[in-house]
Parts: C-alpha cells; sequence; structure tokens
C-alpha cells in the first residue's frame, strides 16, 4: 500500500532524514519506534504532506504520492493523527469529529460518528462539552477518532501514547489493534517501543534520521540490542 524509497528531509541547511526505505502492505500494523529525536515525526510529516521532500519517493496505492499537495493526500485515503493531539480546543467534540469529514456530504457520516463513539465512548458522554476540557487521554482519543472519519485507507499515527498513563495507552493500543477489522491498514510511530512491537506485525527501528533495523515485531522484540535500547531489559 504505501513505498518511501531513499526519503530524505531537511529543516533548512540541516538534513534530518538521511534515505529512508520502508513498506507497508494493506492490512498490516507497522511501527517505526526510536528515540526522541530519531525524526520518526518527520518522516510522517513527509508521508501526509506537510514538511517538504527533498529527494526520493513515496508511493501510495501504485500512485506517486510526493508531488500530490497535503490537502490532497486525505482524498487518496491517506490521514494522520499528529503529534500532540492538535485537536480545536474550542470547538465541541462533536464538532472536531464532524471536522475530519469535511471531504464528505452524505449520510454515512452519522455513521461515522456512531462508529467513533462505539470506538471511544467516552466522547458519546462529551460530545458537545469543549474539546479542550477533555483529559490527555481523551484528547488523544479524539484526535484519532477525528481522523478516521475521513475513511482513511492508510492511517498515519504519530505518538499516541504521549503522555498518557498506563491504562490509557493500554485502551488506545487496543483500538489500533482493532483497525486492521475495519480494514484500516496502520503506520504507527512511537517511542514507547514495547507497546508498539506487541500490536504491530512489523517494525523498524530509527536511529538519526536512518533506518537501523527492521523485521517482525516478534522478532525485534527478542532481539538481544533492541531489549537492551528500547526496552530495558
Amino acid at each position: 500500500m504505501l513505498t518511501v524509497e531513499g526519503l530524505r528531509s531537511r529543516y533548512g541547511r540541516i538534513e534530518v532524514l538521511h534515505g529512508i526505505d520502508l513498506s507497508v502492505d494493506s492490512g498490516e500494523i507497522v511501527t517505526v519506534v526510536g528515540a526522541n529525536g530519531a525524526g520518526k515525526t518527520t518522516l510522517l510529516r513527509c508521508l501526509s504532506g506537510v514538511q517538504p521532500v527533498t529527494a526520493g519517493q513515496i508511493t501510495f496505492r501504485g500512485e506517486a504520492l510526493t508531488p500530490v499537495p497535503a490537502y490532497k493526500r486525505l482524498r487518496r485515503g491517506l490521514a494522520q493523527s499528529p503529534e500532540g493531539r492538535q485537536i480545536f480546543t474550542n470547538l465541541t467534540v462533536e464538532e472536531n469529529l464532524r471536522l475530519g469529514a469535511f471531504l464528505f456530504n452524505d449520510d454515512r457520516v452519522e455513521k461515522d460518528m456512531e462508529d467513533a463513539f462505539q470506538m471511544f465512548p467516552i466522547l458519546r458522554e462529551k460530545r458537545n462539552l469543549a474539546a479542550g476540557g477533555l483529559s490527555g487521554g481523551q484528547q488523544q482519543m479524539l484526535a484519532m477518532a477525528r481522523a478516521l472519519m475521513g475513511r482513511p485507507s492508510c492511517l498515519l499515527l504519530d505518538e499516541p501514547s504521549m503522555g498518557l498513563a498506563p491504562i490509557i495507552v493500554s485502551q488506545i493500543f487496543d483500538v489500533v489493534r482493532g483497525l486492521k477489522a475495519l480494514d484500516v491498514t496502520v503506520l504507527l510511530v512511537e517511542q514507547n517501543a514495547f507497546g508498539a512491537l506487541k500490536i504491530a506485525d512489523r517494525g523498524y527501528v530509527m536511529e538519526t534520521g536512518r533506518i537501523t533495523m527492521s523485521g517482525a515485531a516478534e522478532e525485534l522484540i527478542a532481539d538481544p540490542r533492541i531489549r537492551e535500547a528500547y526496552l530495558g531489559i
């Protein structure tokens, strides 16, 4: 579904991605793990089109995505739930969700919203409240639900567990795992390497703008280098 070849990007004169190669097959959950500052968020920003690509190629569902502007990528089926949630705090929960469905004006929008409420029941209770009054975990749920309202075939998830209590992280990861049943492919970027690899099919390890390891998730969890560097084992 998604292929990245030789991807490079820079901030000003400083290159931060140094030739990234990765792929995501339809129906997979693929995770990119690594320390803070490894370039994971920049990678997702390149995929969603908000960060310029200086070299390399992005192919999505057989079509070149690199020249496609960000605002057209959702129409192709690629949506992002960004780092830091970036919800509209002055709008209600329901208004945030409806903004996620801005491409559509059909009866299915109400069903999509009902699906979001079933996925995250707390959002139903809070639907008429300002999103800025939600807890951090509830805001993360809203950010994910808003992205899913765009009906993506591939969801880019950036650090969904950041700053959340362990019980909320477990809930978030359970939802991510359940997206496979909804035919949503997921590319997950995470510092929580163990949690991400537990729910993923495959994984990549990213260090200072380069992919240094890749393989089946269970193989990476068992690798002594990963266990020492990222899992604290």
